[in-house]
């Protein structure tokens, strides 16, 4: 990497706990046990405060899971393909798949998860595990998907904000991933503020975001994670579409 221009300098924001912005820039690279031939960065973890884990990595030709991934007891595992080309093949509990571009594969409670790059180049990724929340005999099954293959919905009546649901909504999940893009000038429709927890990679386009009273400028690349009850909202500023994949706890009334 070799000696820096002038001084030293970062984007990122963090309050553990509460919020977090993590740009590319100083993320530095992760010995995930299992894992071989794969740049990896934890970009999440509950020493931030999440409940959740989210990494993001390269896997060089041949990198991927040596033995399969989140295979503890009641440990779900989400993987998404970032790159615009290349591919990745996946197996979920014995099954194989071969993940194309904006491609995703969740894998249940009861099943496994590894992945493997085949190809020739290197491909990015975005990996995720939580500990699954049980709810009576309910149980959530694999789900394989790309997003290119999901229509958007119009948010909340605007016509310039779009989401998909990637995983089914019903009561077996206790998770959801979703994508939200805003047309150039779309916001949110108001401050939110919430007990679920976000953790949102943005992959397209840039904005300025309000993370508790602190409204900061994100773009492509950065990593997001949001707090329970941390007011949110964003505006689109760029001259394109600001489009993020995050993270949600669901379907599950609060311990006390």
């Amino acid at each position: 990497m070799g000696y820096p221009e002038g001084l030293l300098k970062t984007r990122a924001v963090i309050k553990p706990g509460q919020y977090a912005v993590i740009p590319p820039q100083g993320r530095v690279k992760n010995v995930i046990p299992n894992i071989e031939g794969c740049d990896m960065s934890i970009i999440a973890s509950p020493k931030m405060g999440a409940s959740f884990v989210q990494y993001i990595g390269t896997a060089h030709p041949g990198g991927g899971t040596v033995k399969p991934f989140a295979d503890d007891n009641n440990i779900e595992s989400f993987i998404f393909l970032l790159d615009p080309e290349g591919e990745m093949e996946v197996v979920l509990n014995g099954s194989q798949y071969i993940l194309k571009p904006c491609g995703y594969a969740y894998s249940s409670p009861d099943s496994n998860l590894s992945f493997i790059n085949r190809t020739e180049k290197p491909v990015r990724f975005l990996l995720y595990k939580q500990r699954y929340i049980p709810f009576e005999e309910k149980r959530p099954h694999d789900v394989v998907g790309n997003i290119n293959e999901i229509d958007e919905q119009i948010y909340d009546d605007m016509e310039n904000v779009f989401v998909r649901d990637l995983l089914p909504t019903d009561l077996s999940f206790d998770m959801n991933m979703h994508t939200l893009s805003f047309l150039p000038s779309g916001c949110h429709p108001f401050v939110e503020t919430h007990v679920q927890e976000h953790g949102a990679y943005i992959y397209e386009g840039e904005g300025i975001y309000l993370l508790g009273e602190e409204w900061i400028q994100v773009e492509k690349e950065d990593f997001i994670f949001f707090g329970p009850f941390v007011q949110q909202a964003v505006y689109a500023t760029g001259r394109g579409r600001l489009t993020y994949i995050y993270s949600k706890d669901c379907n599950r009334d609060p311990e006390i």
